[in-house]
């Protein structure tokens, strides 16, 4: 099974084309600056796409409203 699921990761973000935009933007500012919000033991997920899903589900990154 894909950790972290759909399911949770929409109940976070409302859209799903705003959760894969969201998601890609991160993934290409950890490997741009090598900054990760959790030590790279806590992650799972080997690849940044997959640690920028997590970061969301853990409430890492959060989404301003206009």
């Amino acid at each position: 099974m894909i950790y972290p699921s759909i399911d949770a990761l929409l109940q976070k973000i409302e859209s799903k084309y705003l959760l894969v935009n969201i998601a890609s933007k991160r993934a290409k500012e950890m490997d741009e600056t090598g900054f990760f919000q959790m030590k790279e033991n806590e992650y799972k997920s080997a690849k940044n796409i997959g640690r920028a899903l997590e970061e969301i589900n853990n409430g890492l990154i959060k989404i301003k409203k206009d």
